[in-house]
């Protein structure tokens, strides 16, 4: 598998896995199989509920602990200091593993303007070596310019909503003058409207049929040639390995462009602007 490297050497496969709604026994069978089919990033959340499931998963699916990247984010009621902290420690107890290897803040929540004391909450836990790397999600280059001029540490990760219908041109491309890695959440969509027309487009189905692969596969490849990581979840281990699948082909300049001309102004999946949107 392809892999990508931040400014600051923090090595990640070009594909990952989601683990929202994955729970309890039954999520931890869904996540044993997704290790079994060859994926090693694991993307969790406080929010999630679940980051006992992904520990006891790594712990059950017989893969070296070394070789599994575990990664949890830090939910907005939490970004005071001292309650950064506490979260940090939680969710390493949570899971049970002696260090989570990469911690994110889930969302910038502007209005508090609590998110630069977060993050040096986040510094000081990579330092006591709670945490091997650390990064944000859905943060604008605002946000992002805020914690170097502040802190003088960038981020390794961002992690934002990107697809076809929102290709997040302008967001990358200042990633990568950066040195920071982008991971695409949602890369196939969500279960509203959108979701079920971006993978019935034409114009993906089109290239699909084209390379013998499934219209999600075509997504997630371009994805990754956008210089992203998809984080996909499935819960069957048919969809794990398609979704895993994609280094047997590539997408021609041609059929790369036609999927990006897709995006739309208004292509985010929910309405969750980082300028605006709090999430707690």
């Amino acid at each position: 598998m392809d892999r990508f490297t931040s400014r600051g050497g923090l090595t990640l496969p070009a594909v990952g896995f989601g683990t929202y709604r994955m729970n309890g026994e039954t999520g931890i069978a869904g996540l044993v199989s997704a290790l079994d089919a060859g994926y090693r990033l694991l993307d969790s959340a406080a929010r999630y509920d679940n980051e006992a499931t992904v520990g006891e998963a790594v712990r059950r699916s017989g893969v070296p602990r070394d070789e599994v990247i575990v990664t949890s984010k830090l939910p907005g009621a939490y970004h005071r200091h001292d309650l950064a902290t506490a979260m940090i420690e939680e969710s390493l107890l949570r899971t049970g593993l002696d260090h989570l290897d990469l911690y994110l803040i889930h969302w910038p929540n502007p209005s508090a303007d609590l998110y630069v004391e977060a993050w040096s909450a986040l510094i000081e836990a990579r330092e006591r070596g709670l945490v091997r790397a650390i990064g944000v999600s859905n943060f604008l280059p605002e946000h992002l310019e805020r914690l170097r001029h502040e802190t003088g540490v960038v981020p390794e990760v961002n992690q934002i909503e990107m697809h076809p219908y929102f290709p997040q041109a302008e967001q990358r491309a200042y990633h990568e003058r950066e040195g920071i890695v982008t991971e695409a959440w949602s890369p196939l969509g969500r279960p509203v409207e959108n979701s079920p027309e971006m993978l019935d487009d034409p114009v993906i189905g089109g290239v699909a049929a084209a390379h013998g692969v499934t219209p999600a596969q075509v997504v997630l490849r371009w994805v990754v040639q956008s210089g992203a990581i998809p984080l996909p979840k499935a819960a069957s281990r048919r969809r794990q390995e398609e979704n895993i699948d994609l280094f047997g082909f590539a997408l021609h300049d041609e059929e790369f462009d036609a999927i990006t001309a897709l995006g739309r102004p208004d292509g985010r999946t929910y309405d969750q602007d980082p300028a605006r949107h709090e999430e707690y």
